[in-house]
């Protein structure tokens, strides 16, 4: 994944551009620490585990935002 700073991003955009459109992911970074990635649109989204706290082995569970049609009533 390569890395540019601002300015460089500002000023060769259009070929960034290019290379994301080619499936490269890009990092854009300001004083040598990433601040943004450019991806392409039509990449999949990362996996991510939502976790309880720090404790690696607690997930919260899917559907765990949903409400049940019971409770919705209720309110």
């Amino acid at each position: 994944m390569p890395l540019h700073n601002i300015h460089d991003a500002k000023k060769y955009l259009s070929r960034l551009l290019r290379q994301v459109a080619a499936g490269e992911i890009i990092t854009i970074t300001k004083a040598g620490k990433p601040i943004a990635k450019i991806i392409p649109y039509d990449a999949p989204p990362p996996d991510r585990i939502r976790r309880i706290g720090f404790i690696p082995d607690l997930v919260i569970p899917p559907g765990f935002d949903e409400m049940d049609a019971t409770v919705a009533d209720l309110f």
